[in-house]
């Protein structure tokens, strides 16, 4: 075809999106600020066999919502949801829009479960592609604790195309009582790899390099147990950790990330944290909890907790309107 012919078709493509944008019918969105989102079915049936068109303009849109100095909220990960859907329902071959979703919608449970729904989509799409899965084990594990879905999900990657080959050994260590950092390291790593945004990637490396730092913080506890069982008594420094001749340690770990480049070094030390008694790094000033561990498993048992009160007062209301329903009837 000649050049004039695709530009042709390249401009019919551009103004027949924007008029399919036109034609399709509003859906009710009262108090809500979020821009408008049409209805993915409604939207399919108005596209007129040009709905990977219309799912294009779309993406652009989603792409857009989460560029610049934005800052993520539940409400701007909802309205990220549901371009994701009308787009991936409009052409759900597309590949990077599930881990788009993925990646930025992790404000809270229902973010998490929206986007755990469309990766599910993608899989059902692209049953091959070991990323969804692996996306969707991550944040069944780190997000809502469910550590024997996230292992159900990850071997059932481990026998596709291109998968590591340690996921089998990592849906093993799920489903233990071991799942710590350790696993966390697995995925975040991978995930630094295989993401295809910059901005999530910096989140993953900064995520590995707290990780880092609490695995030297352990050895110092392990060694710190040591010397009160050589010495009889808890140290009153970390230092003394490798004082001396027959010090516990020879030296102490950095207490800085590897990654960290000698500009933005601080000079960090091991100290003793004057409330809890811990010892911490002064770069970061307080120790990395994992969402498996106490702060952050409280967060993802409060969802759990309003999760079930939904359901519950559902489950009431559903009760009082067959009550009502009945009365009449029993009077009869």
């Amino acid at each position: 075809m000649a050049l004039a012919g695709w530009l042709c078709l390249g401009l019919l493509a551009v103004f027949t999106a924007d008029a399919l944008h036109a034609r399709i019918p509003p859906v009710s969105n009262s108090g809500s600020a979020e821009a408008f989102v049409p209805n993915p079915e409604l939207a399919r049936l108005f596209s007129l066999g040009f709905a990977p068109v219309v799912a294009d303009f779309y993406w652009l849109q989603a792409v857009q919502a989460v560029g610049g100095d934005t800052r993520m909220t539940p409400e701007l990960a909802r309205h990220l949801g549901k371009l994701i859907d009308l787009v991936t329902t409009l052409d759900p071959w597309v590949d990077h829009p599930y881990r788009f979703a993925a990646i930025w919608m992790t404000q809270n449970e229902e973010n998490v479960r929206t986007a755990n729904r469309l990766l599910e989509r993608g899989i059902e799409h692209h049953p091959d592609e070991w990323r969804n899965h692996f996306y969707l084990g991550f944040n069944h594990f780190f997000y809502l604790l469910e550590n024997e879905r996230a292992a159900e999900i990850l071997e059932r990657a481990s026998g596709l195309p291109g998968a590591p080959r340690y996921l089998p050994r990592l849906a093993a260590r799920l489903k233990s009582e071991s799942a710590d950092i350790e696993v966390a390291a697995v995925f975040l790593t991978e995930l630094v790899m295989n993401s295809d945004d910059e901005a999530a990637r910096e989140g993953y490396r900064a995520a590995l390099d707290e990780i880092e730092v609490e695995q030297s913080a352990r050895i110092l506890d392990r060694a710190r147990a040591q010397f009160l069982e050589q010495r009889g008594r808890d140290i009153l420094a970390v230092d003394e950790l490798a004082a001396g001749p027959d010090s516990v340690l020879r030296m102490l770990p950095p207490a800085q990330p590897s990654s960290l480049p000698p500009s933005l070094q601080r000079g960090s030390e091991w100290t003793l944290d004057p409330e809890s008694g811990r010892i911490v790094s002064t770069y970061y000033g307080k120790r990395y909890q994992l969402h498996i561990q106490r702060a952050d498993r409280q967060r993802a048992q409060r969802w759990a907790e309003e999760r079930r009160t939904r359901e519950n007062t559902g489950q009431a209301q559903r009760g009082d309107a067959d009550q009502g329903n009945g009365a009449p009837q029993h009077e009869r």
